[in-house]
């Protein structure tokens, strides 16, 4: 006599309901970019990343650069995001600092900028702006290209063991934790 209700049997066995559109399409790919990167290394690789692409001395490109890089390298997308606006204090003088390296290598000579006229000219006459100040931006882009890869190795190093220790602490103080209080364990 067999039982057809047996734990065994596959009718007993538990349905996960089917996943709908909004959940397919929607909710997991937002999920997988919150939690995608979150290793010590990743972490680490993400604020060297971020940080060097939010530098990028070509104003109101960095947040669609340092998404695409992300995305391309498969590295935390609110990180790379929180980087990028806390570095715009600094971004001002990183590029006057990369305009000047980029013509220092090109050996081109320096055009005074004054923000103020090229504002002006930027919203009164587009065409002459870009003709003006084109020249200006590929030194910057020169500029940034040549010191942005020892910036973001220096910081890799820097902040990699930093993540290590703050991991291995955080695992040190669940293992703890655990053993106080089995019932309520930390993440």
């Amino acid at each position: 006599m067999s039982d057809s209700f047996s734990p065994d049997s596959p009718a007993a066995a538990p349905t996960t309901p089917a996943r709908n559109f909004w959940q397919r399409r929607v909710r997991d790919p937002i999920v997988a970019q919150l939690t995608q990167g979150i290793t010590p290394e990743k972490i680490a690789l993400t604020v060297a990343i971020g940080s060097g692409v939010a530098l990028f001395p070509i104003l109101g490109t960095t947040t669609l650069l340092c998404f695409l890089v992300a995305l391309a390298l498969r590295l935390n997308q609110p990180i790379i995001q929180l980087i990028n606006q806390a570095l715009w204090p600094v971004h001002i003088p990183v590029i006057f600092g990369c305009v000047k390296l980029g013509e220092r290598i090109l050996g081109a000579h320096h055009v005074p900028i004054s923000l103020h006229h090229m504002q002006q000219l930027f919203w009164n006459h587009p065409g002459e702006f870009f003709q003006e100040f084109g020249a200006t931006a590929g030194h910057a882009i020169v500029g940034w290209a040549v010191v942005a890869p020892f910036y973001m190795g220096a910081v890799y190093l820097i902040t990699l063991p930093i993540m290590r220790t703050v991991t291995r602490l955080k695992a040190e103080a669940a293992a703890k934790a655990a053993t106080l209080n089995p019932e309520h364990p930390i993440p």
